[in-house]
């Protein structure tokens, strides 16, 4: 006869499984840290704000983090963490290999919880421990566009074919609009208006939508494509594979990295298009408003990475135009 399976209960849950304690047998469950009760109110507190599952499951993972750590240190209520105790924890996060840019997203989650307990539990007198920690410092990276050559390149290896119309398609828009990866993918056909070359991105960053547009050589490359298709109704996914199921964010990654292999050009990374759209757009004379609206993005900080991509142009137009320079360049001749 069996016997009786290992009683199993979780008595700790967070969003997606995270934050979350389990006790196997018939011992009685442990009782929950009062920080950890914290984090599973705060998680609650996000999901009744209907943030993305991304967003949910990037808060989890870095209070997942910031637990843990506390565990070792002793510390079992959110009102006992001192800065000391959040320095140490940021040294911890890059001795355990997070660079700057993921240690500085890890404490921006454990910021925004720590915020919310001041607002909702904290005993009076409590001071914030975030308000004499800085984030750390993230490095100001200046990731290359994807190189036009190799653009025309990929886009030379695309046959007259199913899968070489679609993947023409796929590059011209990612560059043409400057879309993210995942609104990429998630654009369906009835998003698409090819009179106007409107582009209706209903899964922008936070669940917020916007219009971007393509232009006429695009057009016709997605007119190309569409024609080979067997569904063409509006609700049905922009981009499928040959039998006719939705491309996934892998699959398109895998034809932008097939056609960089096949064109024997770099395998450029899924935002490097993003840049590219980004940088021509301003080299050819657009706005920096206007680009923020285009791109989505509500912070102008992340427009100005963009912008110092164009230091090699300024350069040498200074090099062309200086006074200087065109003074010597007169008594050369």
């Amino acid at each position: 006869m069996r016997g009786k399976e290992p009683r199993r209960t979780t008595i700790l849950s967070g969003y997606g499984g995270a934050l979350c304690m389990s006790v196997s047998g018939n011992n009685p469950p442990a009782t929950p840290k009062p920080i950890e009760r914290d984090m599973v109110d705060f998680m609650l507190d996000r999901q009744a704000r209907n943030l993305t599952p991304k967003t949910l499951a990037w808060y989890t993972a870095g209070l997942d983090k910031l637990r843990a750590f506390m565990a070792t240190q002793g510390i079992d209520r959110t009102e006992e963490v001192k800065p000391a105790d959040l320095r140490r924890f940021l040294v911890h996060l890059q001795a355990a290999g997070h660079n700057a840019g993921g240690a500085s997203g890890i404490y921006g989650a454990c910021k925004a919880f720590f915020r919310w307990y001041g607002a909702e539990y904290a005993p009076a007198g409590w001071l914030n421990p975030v308000a004499r920690v800085q984030s750390p410092k993230r490095p100001d990276e200046l990731l290359d566009p994807i190189d036009l050559g190799d653009f025309d390149a990929m886009l030379a290896t695309c046959e007259r074919s199913f899968a070489g119309d679609r993947d023409k398609a796929v590059l011209l828009v990612l560059l043409d609009s400057g879309v993210r990866h995942a609104e990429l993918t998630a654009l369906l056909i009835g998003d698409v208006d090819m009179m106007s070359g409107a582009l209706l991105v209903r899964s922008g960053k936070g669940r917020k939508w916007r219009q971007v547009f393509i232009g006429a050589t695009t057009r016709r490359a997605l007119s190309a494509y569409l024609r080979r298709r067997q569904n063409v109704t509006p609700q049905a996914a922009l981009w499928v594979t040959l039998s006719g199921r939705p491309l996934s964010k892998d699959g398109v990654r895998q034809i932008v990295l097939r056609r960089a292999r096949v064109a024997g050009v770099k395998p450029w990374g899924m935002h490097a298009f993003r840049r590219g759209f980004a940088v021509g757009y301003l080299r050819n004379g657009g706005d920096v408003a206007t680009l923020q609206r285009l791109l989505g993005h509500t912070d102008l900080r992340i427009i100005n990475r963009y912008l110092k991509l164009l230091s090699e142009d300024l350069r040498q137009a200074h090099e062309r135009y200086s006074p200087i320079e065109g003074l010597r360049r007169r008594e050369k001749k």
